[in-house]
């Protein structure tokens, strides 16, 4: 006979589901999507330093612009620095790059103080040391082009930007070689899914799990005419 009283044994725990998250105790590694949000601290270092890597880019645009004003003269053929290449000539360019929307100056101006707008308050909710550079970048570069566009000739608001690195197609300045990098780099972290919190973005995380465990149905109760195992 059976010293064991019946349904005293405890219940086998039920197996996880496939691609449920296992618990922090089971000795699982953690995916990115589990990472403890940003501390302060590390949140106001970021802001620091793109702040920092903004400001070193807009430094080093207006110096680059000055010399290019004294070290060239305007409509002087190339000066080869690569070969064709790359080569030096100074232009002013009154409009975005391309030379487009030449005669909408002021339009592009309100463009650009409405992105640094953006990127100023983007900054506040950075997490990511990829995206802190990507913003900084990007912000220096727009800034240093919005300076010309502020204190140049022909006046404020439409002033013309200098442009002095010549690629054959374009000209182009350090402002600008700031900006293609930030946005190579922003497709990057997009194309990774990396968020500007620094956290990483599966596609698919808000979606219920598809092998969702229905609820259990109730047991029926036990026939109380048929004798229990063991008894």
């Amino acid at each position: 006979m059976s010293t064991t009283p019946a349904g005293s044994a405890p219940a086998p725990e039920p197996a996880p589901r496939d691609g449920a998250p296992e618990s922090p105790g089971s000795g699982a590694p953690l995916t990115e999507q589990d990472d403890a949000p940003v501390s302060a601290e590390r949140r106001r270092r970021l802001i620091t330093w793109t702040f920092a890597l903004a400001a070193l880019v807009l430094v080093v645009d207006q110096l680059t612009k000055w010399w290019a004003e004294s070290a060239l003269v305007l409509g002087d053929d190339p000066k080869p620095l690569i070969g064709e290449l790359l080569q030096l000539r100074l232009i002013y360019n009154p409009g975005a790059a391309l030379s487009i929307a030449t005669g909408m100056t002021w339009v592009l101006t309100i463009v650009v103080v409405v992105v640094v707008v953006v990127i100023v308050r983007a900054i506040r909710r950075i997490g990511s040391t990829g995206w802190a550079v990507a913003l900084g970048l990007l912000l220096g570069g727009a800034l240093g082009n919005l300076g010309d566009r502020f204190f140049r000739e022909p006046g404020f608001a439409r002033g013309h930007v200098v442009d002095f690195i010549d690629y054959g197609v374009f000209v182009g300045n350090v402002a600008d070689i700031a900006i293609v990098a930030a946005a190579v780099l922003i497709v990057i972290l997009s194309f990774r899914g990396i968020g500007l919190d620094g956290r990483r973005h599966v596609e698919g995380d808000d979606a219920a799990p598809s092998d969702a465990a229905e609820p259990a149905e109730p047991s029926e109760p036990a026939d109380p005419s048929e004798p229990a195992e063991g008894r």
